[in-house]
Parts: structure tokens; sequence; C-alpha cells
């Protein structure tokens, strides 16, 4: 390669390093648009609920039950006391919505309460409620925590 043609691609090569720096210069001086703020009601638009949309369609008529199957939620069940049963648990909890499961855990080698257990409330709707209702309730004399039960990790 001759001494010119270096020249000229190396002239070539600066114009278009200071083409980039230009364009940079003006990309940072520039104001970018603002973007446009929307709410999730003009995203959605008028959309109806399940139960409203049912309502309409079986206006005067029996409307059918969601076909959904319940959801089964399990809660924990901290600060039980040593004389707590599985059977005492479930009673406590009945009034307040439909159990699949209350269990008290004990301890493997002495059989002994470990003074915690799990209630399965069989629909997801009804845990707030119960847990609204009988956390720091007493039970056995002990004051019981009722939250929504965590996964192991």
């Amino acid at each position: 390669m001759t001494t010119p043609q270096k020249r000229a691609r190396e002239a070539s090569r600066d114009e278009k390093a200071r083409n980039k720096a230009h364009r940079r210069q003006e990309k940072r001086h520039t104001r970018s648009a603002e973007p446009e703020l929307v709410t999730a009601d003009e995203i959605a638009g008028n959309l109806r609920s399940i139960e409203d949309v049912m309502a309409s369609l079986f206006a005067g008529k029996d409307a059918p039950e969601r076909s959904a199957a319940p959801i089964p939620t399990k809660l924990f069940v901290g600060s039980l006391s040593d004389d707590t049963s599985s059977a005492k648990l479930r009673a406590h909890f009945a009034p307040h919505a439909e159990i699949a499961e209350a269990v008290v855990i004990t301890d493997r080698n002495t059989g002994a309460s470990r003074n915690f257990g799990f209630v399965t409330v069989a629909d997801r709707k009804d845990a707030p409620g119960v847990i609204e209702a009988l956390h720091h309730s007493e039970l056995d004399g002990s004051h019981i925590v009722v939250n929504v039960a965590q996964d192991r990790r």
C-alpha cells in the first residue's frame, strides 16, 4: 500500500470519528421526549367483572355458580399450647371457614407438641377473614399467631 492510500484511509477514519463525536454531542444536548402517562383504566377500557357479565347474561334467571374449583390455602398457626390437639385446632377454626385439614406438629422422638401447626382452609377467599378473626385469639390459654404458610427455602 502506498503512502497516499494510507493517508486517505487515515483521513477517512478521522472523518468518521469526528462525525461520531459530533452526533454524540448533538444527542447529549437534545431533550428526550417526555413519556406519555396513562392510567390502568385507560389501558383496560371499560371492562366489567365476570360477575357483572354473568349477572347481565342471566338477568331474571338463576345464574350458575362459577365453575372454577376453590383453591385451598395453608395457614401457619404458631404459639400453640402443649395441650392443643389437631381436633381442638380444627374446632377453633371451623366456625370461620370450611377446613380441609388441621394438624399440630409433634416431635418425632418424644411425640410432644412442637407448639405450632397448619390449618388448610378449603377456599383461599376465606383465608384473609380467618387470619383477621383468629390472629392473636386465645386457644387453650395461649394467644395464637395465624399467618399464611410460607414454603420452605
